[in-house]
């Protein structure tokens, strides 16, 4: 009869008869150029003040040096090794990353996932503007023209838990006036004047269900539950306030969880409900996500912004002060596709002496027959400077009646002036003009028009269609490697300080892989791609 065989814990007892032999040094197994070699020489460069200010001076030292953590963690984003169970098998078994160890013991997932989320919180960003100072100095970034661009990416949330502003509202108002009528039923059956007010809803209720508490006890009143049960009246009272109190508890912390959104979602309270771009089989969908904004130069991300707007027309002025704050200094032009037209950052972006290559909304719309042949449209219209008055085609002037202002959500005051048609009674073009009852308005931003304008003047010039090419190259190049080669569709994080560090993270891997790409390609200090000369 065969003997069955009781196996321990310890493998090692086992007789298997293969032996690894590994030299003593592991400089031998790492190629020269490595990008692991390129990454541990830049990182070694930095400072980091900031990430062991994080650390406490009393307690044990940690495991691994803070620094080498760093090491591990960019390497990891560096080949497409995002989770914290991966990078922790990576570190067991993957020889570049035991050379980044230099005999540090291995590091679990929780470690990982503890350091990347409290440690690394406020020295992320801060060292990921150290390597763009770093690219600076050895000739690669310039300070000279920042592609700007932006995309969504799917946060780690369910799709259907969302929560929306319009709904919120609309079911608080409905639950006031069940309150009152509640209220009004209690003052008839007791004899009191309660009263309750939005401002103070939660302190008046408190107040009733006192005084319907202090009623219960000096009437000895018993509360009962389950089937069969009859409850009192007093008691229908007290558990309807108490139900109203709770649900008004939740209308409240919805709208602070708002923050100027109209939604946002339960499992990830800091992403907002987006349309997502549609996928292969055109269907547009609703999804929790952010807005994730990169601004580029010689393609190398320079500067990262995580954002819970659903356009980006507000992202660039936040965008680029943060840049300003943490480099020190200004690019010279700013490239945006029509997303990034408005007022506000026109005049912004001439305050800071920045050179707008912005693309007018109105730039493809302009081409077209239709709009040129369109008589409704002003710039259709024959404008005369020194009178301010527009001519339309029926050669009646429209004439300034006066000036409104408009305020936008980031709160930019604007001015519009105000046209009006001298006489369009019997015009044969009106049905062709206007669907106005009375004469024609119109409303123009001279202040926009302006700077629109020479916005336009810019992008067209020869320099200007350069830079044009090379933002669609450049910028929108980097997200395609960033979703397509890194596969990075969704965050894995939770909480916008946690995407943002998970986002920082694959930007720092990202400029590493460019700039070993560059070096290994002969390909360094070349800001720009040319344009192809077509015969």
């Amino acid at each position: 009869m065969q003997q069955t065989k009781l196996y321990s814990k310890n493998y090692t007892a086992l007789e298997s008869g293969n032996q690894l032999f590994l030299p003593l040094n592991l400089e031998v197994c790492i190629p020269k150029d490595d990008s692991v070699r390129l990454l541990s020489h830049l990182l070694e460069g930095l400072n980091y003040e900031k990430l062991y200010k994080a650390y406490s001076t009393k307690g044990r030292k940690p495991a691994v040096k803070p620094k080498t953590f760093v090491k591990i963690l960019i390497y990891a984003y560096m080949n497409n090794i995002c989770t914290t169970r991966d990078i922790e098998l990576a570190c067991q078994r993957d020889i570049n990353f035991m050379w980044l160890l230099n005999g540090d013991t291995p590091p679990d997932h929780s470690t990982i996932a503890r350091f990347r989320k409290h440690f690394l919180s406020n020295a992320a960003e801060d060292l990921f503007y150290q390597l763009i100072k770093v690219l600076h100095n050895c000739g690669e970034i310039e300070f000279e023209n920042l592609f700007v661009d932006g995309t969504k990416i799917e946060a780690n949330a369910n799709r259907y838990t969302f929560v929306w502003k319009k709904v919120v509202n609309k079911n608080e108002e409905k639950m006031y006036a069940k309150i009152l009528s509640l209220i009004d039923e209690l003052n008839q059956v007791y004899g009191t004047c309660f009263e309750v007010a939005k401002e103070t809803l939660l302190h008046d209720l408190d107040v009733i269900r006192d005084f319907l508490e202090e009623k219960r006890l000096a009437e000895k009143i018993e509360f009962v539950h389950g089937t069969g049960k009859r409850k009192t009246q007093l008691q229908k009272f007290m558990e309807q306030l108490q139900n109203f109190r709770e649900r008004q508890e939740m209308y409240i912390a919805h709208n602070a969880l708002f923050e100027g959104r109209n939604s946002f979602s339960k499992t990830d309270t800091d992403a907002t409900f987006m349309h997502m771009k549609d996928d292969h089989m055109r269907n547009s969908q609703l999804k929790p996500a952010y807005n994730v904004q990169i601004a580029v130069e010689a393609e190398y991300i320079a500067g990262i912004g995580i954002f819970q707007d659903r356009n980006d027309t507000t992202t660039l002025i936040p965008l680029l002060e943060n840049m300003k704050n943490k480099i020190g200094t200004k690019f010279k032009n700013i490239i945006a596709d029509s997303g990034y037209e408005s007022e506000e950052n026109y005049f912004y972006l001439e305050k800071e002496g920045l050179e707008s290559f912005i693309k007018p909304q109105s730039y493809d719309r302009n081409k077209k027959k239709s709009f040129r042949n369109d008589i409704s449209k002003r710039e259709n219209m024959i404008y005369n400077p020194k009178t301010d008055e527009y001519t339309c085609h029926n050669q009646k002037k429209l004439k300034p009646t006066g000036v409104a202002h408009k305020t936008s959500v980031t709160g930019f005051r604007s001015q519009v002036t105000i046209y009006e048609c001298e006489d369009c009674m019997g015009c044969p073009l009106k049905i062709k003009c206007t669907k106005a009852q009375g004469n024609r308005k119109m409303q123009v931003a001279k202040n926009f028009i302006e700077k629109r304008q020479k916005s336009y003047e810019n992008i067209i010039t020869e320099k200007g269609i350069q830079l044009r090419v090379n933002r669609s190259i450049q910028v929108e190049g980097a997200f395609g490697i960033l979703k397509s080669d890194y596969g990075f569709n969704r965050f894995l994080t939770r909480g916008k300080n946690n995407v943002r560090i998970e986002f920082i993270l694959l930007c720092f891997g990202y400029n590493i892989n460019k700039l070993h790409s560059k070096i290994q390609n002969e390909r360094s200090k070349t800001p720009l791609h040319p344009i192809k000369q077509t015969a």
